[in-house]
């Protein structure tokens, strides 16, 4: 439904050379076997297997973007993190890979850091195979055919994991014909980028494809401190496939790809500074001014910081699948069979500055999956077409966490006599060991009934068991000229115990374990669930489709990994904590999908309306031991807006697009939040007590805040994406020269999980332009993204300890280059 037609027809209908080579014609209903080489039927449409098998986009009853091949490679979006302005409803947000979100309508993944513990609402797929972990899909894309952006619930075949939608990667599939596709781009920032592949027969029956890219690109980000440029790409990709066709009816597609990224990323540093309720010789200006430090420059656009922990983001990303189609007449059984790794390898500065606070923050993970799926679907020659299928998937991550305090963390995060002892809390080290295994099984079934030739009910069924089980412990030890311990959940008491109550050094082993507590803990999660939709479709005309979805999903209930708030003793944790209940989505959609002018005009609308009660979200409750927080269900959010997707293509010579969200969302109820930055780090008040108002120095703040009614953070109300393409024939060869263009716009969005005034984004557009030539299969043209060199923010977040300090993640400035690319 969305951005496919607009950039798509921008990218090969505008074209002079001929249109790609037509496939089978895909009508709903007709059969599901192999659809992956499927892009365009006889009648010029566009082929998707939104429902699992091969349908035209116009007439599939869902909400949806395709974004082909073609258009990744003008556009420069080759990863996850550079969709969303393609498509407008879609978010990514990431301050490192494995701390990565995306979210569609505003919806799926908590905003924050990583809970291993808990499931995305997003489902993310490649060829068929479920990727486990959002960070595990920040894979640079090779040799893709197409990206289907579903929005909305689809949990009857797509799972548990896409209350808010999924995205469906198709990749090139090998070809019994000989082919080659060669592509180079050069850019500022001495940016090179190279793909290639080659596919071919081997024998009548086998067929073989190999892919690959590599990027690199140096910083925009310079570290004085280290002499180094941070937000760099250093990636490498390769994937390959065989193809076993022994018959007509049956087809075998093993695949294997392997990724490693070696950036030096994510940095996020000095934005600005804002009021808390500490007193002010503990905030930020204060404590930065007693250590005479002052960072490289006070305007984040300059690019510059001084962050003096080490950085990294290597992560190695890889995995096998085969997949087995057979025609069996009137249905096709469908067998995928997969197991993926992930292996990250991350190094951070959690203070954001150039002072030893936090000296060593990092966890890195080893991610291991194994899914198998089995579907069978009816080949469309009945009223009633079916698919039913059966799930299995396991998943297992060790995550080696560590933190290591710095000699300027006593005076920022402590108050009192040991704020000015730095052998407080320097080296004060926490060790952590996390494992986490989750084992789901679901079978499903949807089906499509013709009522009549115009008229579809498509109901749908999804029962889902979920098994998740986990190992927290955090080891707290010191070793400096004036402390010495080791601390184990185990042996606090003990420790307490050798500090007489009232003395300083209680009062100081006390505030060592609680800014980095030890504990461990073994939480255990279980729970079947049941979803199901149904969806009612219209056929007014060839060209006008109407249609209406009710959805009930879920997303299953978690485990909190990521350590426990303490309870009232300060010696141990609120085990009342460690588990999350599963979301319960209630989702309503209407759409209409029109094409008018013999299908030079096309203009689909789509207005949606979701509710979530127990919505997961993050909570930190002022505590400084939790610095990745955890996560606690909310009362109750909804999502509401509408869509709309327009294209306009009047000649050959020309092609328009404008396509567009609008999104409320907000927590409907949500009493016990997090309290934003201007009202916390003051003296803490019981529930229902007596505040100050924000910015108080030395003030009260709340134990929570009351954020009901406020919007969800990472949403814009309004997105747009808007472009076109023309072109003119260049003699009488074929060639021409085309002069393009593609634009985006987001509104103003919040960067904190509750609205904070310090950590509002303003809104911004991008304008990317491109020129060039193109004769058949050859293409070279120039390139400039973010023309204007907006400056604009991907994320704001606060320094911990409510010193009032905002840190910022910039994105990239203007880049340029070319690209030439040429198929065999």
């Amino acid at each position: 439904m969305l951005a496919h037609l607009p950039l798509i027809l921008l990218a090969q209908g505008a074209a002079a050379a001929p249109p790609p080579e037509p496939a089978q014609a895909a009508q709903p209903g007709q059969r599901a076997s192999d659809p992956t080489q499927q892009t365009v039927d006889g009648n010029g449409d566009i082929v998707v297997t939104a429902r699992r098998r091969a349908e035209t986009e116009q007439t599939v009853p869902i909400a949806i973007s395709v974004i082909g091949g073609r258009t990744l490679t003008d556009t420069g979006a080759f990863s996850v993190s550079r969709l969303q302005q393609q498509a407008p409803s879609l978010q990514f947000y990431s301050s490192n890979p494995r701390n990565s979100a995306i979210n569609i309508r505003g919806l799926g993944a908590p905003f924050g850091l990583t809970n291993d513990g808990i499931e995305q609402g997003v489902g993310f797929y490649i060829d068929g195979v479920y990727i486990g972990r959002v960070g595990a899909a920040t894979f640079d894309f090779v040799d893709v055919e197409r990206i289907e952006v579903l929005r909305g619930p689809q949990g009857t075949l797509y799972g548990k994991n896409t209350t808010s939608g999924a995205l469906n990667i198709t990749t090139r599939a090998p070809s019994f014909s000989p082919e080659a596709q060669g592509e180079l781009s050069i850019g500022n920032y001495d940016f090179v980028q190279a793909k290639a592949s080659v596919s071919g027969p081997i024998t009548d029956k086998l067929a073989i494809r190999l892919s690959s890219s590599a990027t690199r690109r140096n910083g925009t980000i310079d570290n004085v401190a280290s002499g180094t440029d941070l937000h760099r790409l250093r990636n490498l990709g390769f994937r390959g496939q065989v193809l076993y066709k022994p018959t007509d009816g049956l087809s075998l597609t093993l695949a294997g790809d392997f990724n490693v990224q070696k950036p030096l990323c994510c940095a996020q540093f000095y934005a600005r500074v804002g009021a808390t309720q500490r007193p002010v010789a503990r905030q930020y200006n204060a404590l930065a001014a007693a250590f005479g430090y002052a960072p490289p420059s006070l305007d984040p656009f300059d690019r510059v910081t001084d962050l003096d922990a080490r950085i990294n983001s290597r992560q190695e990303i890889g995995g096998a699948s085969l997949v087995a189609n057979w025609d069996l007449g009137p249905a096709t059984l469908t067998s995928v069979s997969a197991w993926r790794y992930w292996d990250w390898q991350p190094a951070n500065d959690r203070d954001f500055i150039g002072l030893p606070i936090t000296t060593v923050s990092q966890n890195p993970s080893q991610q291991r999956q194994f899914s198998q799926e089995f579907r069978l679907a009816s080949n469309g020659t009945n009223r009633l077409d079916y698919t039913v299928g059966a799930f299995l998937f396991n998943q297992t991550i060790n995550t080696q966490g560590s933190q290591v305090q710095g000699a300027a963390a006593s005076r920022f995060l402590l108050s009192g006599a040991d704020a000015a002892n730095p052998n407080v809390l320097n080296g004060l080290t926490s060790t952590n060991t996390i494992s986490f295994d989750n084992t789901s099984f679901a079978v499903f079934g949807k089906l499509n009934w013709a009522v009549t030739d115009r008229l579809h009910i498509a109901p749908g069924l999804r029962v889902n068991y979920d098994r998740k089980s986990g190992f927290y412990e955090s080891v707290v030890s010191i070793a400096n000229s004036q402390y010495s311990f080791v601390a184990t959940a185990d042996n606090v008491a003990a420790l307490l115990a050798a500090n007489p109550a009232g003395s300083a050094a209680r009062t100081t082993f006390q505030n060592q374990i609680n800014t980095l507590a030890p504990q461990r803990y073994s939480p255990r999660f279980s729970a079947w669930n049941v979803s199901g939709d149904v969806t009612l479709s219209y056929d007014f005309a060839r060209d006008i489709h109407g249609y209406a979805s009710y959805a009930k999903s879920f997303k299953s209930g978690g485990i909190n990994l990521s350590g426990l708030p303490l309870n009232s003793t300060s010696t141990g944790v609120d085990l009342t904590t460690q588990t999350v209940k599963p979301e319960k989505v209630d989702a309503f959609e209407l759409g209409l999908k029109t094409q008018f002018l013999d299908r030079r005009v096309t203009l689909n609308l789509a207005a949606f309306w979701t509710e979530i009660g127990d919505y997961q979200a993050t909570v930190n409750n002022n505590a400084i031991n939790v610095i990745r927080g955890y996560l606690a269900n909310a009362g109750k959010v909804r999502s509401r807006g509408f869509e709309f997707d327009s294209s306009f293509r009047p000649s050959k010579r020309l092609s328009l697009y404008v396509n567009g969200a609008y999104t409320d969302a907000k927590y409907v109820r949500f009493t016990n939040a997090p309290c934003p930055p201007e009202l916390s780090g003051g003296t803490a008040t019981a529930p229902g007590g007596v505040t100050d108002p924000a910015g108080t120095a030395g003030g009260r703040s709340p134990a929570f805040c009351d954020i009901s009614g406020q919007r969800l953070p990472g949403i814009s109300k309004w997105s747009l994406s808007f472009g076109g393409e023309v072109n003119k024939p260049v003699g009488s060869s074929g060639g021409q020269v085309y002069l393009g263009y593609d634009g985006s716009y987001r509104s103003r969005f919040s960067s904190n999980p509750s609205p904070s005034a310090y950590t509002w984004i303003d809104g911004y557009s991008l304008s990317n332009f491109r020129a060039g030539y193109r004769k058949g299969d050859f293409n070279v043209f120039a390139w400039v993204r973010n023309a204007f060199d907006q400056d604009y923010f991907e994320l704001l977040s606060t320094q911990s300890g409510s010193t009032g300090l905002i840190v910022g993640q910039p994105a990239d400035p203007r880049t340029f280059g070319a690209t030439i690319s040429r198929k065999f």
